[in-house]
């Protein structure tokens, strides 16, 4: 549920794609569905976010008090556990003083833009590609 190991946080940056809104950053990158044997292995199947904030957003009172507001926005907003994705929150400073709500709904809206853009990305792949001929208009006898 939750991603811990710097080596998820940086293949999520490096390979992932991004989501921006004005008070956050979401990086986000499909997995492949997680096997019995992958599970046991600590391979969590569904939904795992990570969070990434860091000293220019604040002192560790203020930083730690991003976090829990970016906890608890995820608790309420989370969508529902069919999507395999790895999800980094990145903060900006202005998430302090945000509305609790504007927070709610920005994340929930992050999660919603996720969930369509890799459907859509699903659906490009399992269609089958037309041939169109070479594309240059004319016709072969």
């Amino acid at each position: 549920m939750r991603l811990l190991r710097h080596a998820d946080f940086e293949r999520v940056y490096k390979l992932g794609r991004r989501h921006f809104s004005a008070s956050l950053t979401a990086f986000y990158l499909a997995r492949q569905e997680a096997t019995a044997s992958q599970t046991q292995n600590r391979l969590t199947p569904g939904l795992r976010i990570g969070f990434t904030v860091g000293r220019a957003l604040g002192g560790a009172v203020q930083r730690n008090r991003i976090k829990r507001r970016l906890r608890e926005a995820v608790r309420l907003a989370r969508p529902l556990a069919g999507t395999c994705v790895d999800v980094v929150i990145n903060p900006k400073k202005s998430l302090l003083t945000a509305d609790f709500e504007a927070v709610v709904n920005e994340v929930r809206r992050a999660f919603v833009v996720i969930e369509e853009k890799l459907k859509g990305k699903q659906q490009k792949s399992t269609d089958a590609p037309e041939d169109r001929g070479s594309g240059d208009g004319k016709t072969k006898a």
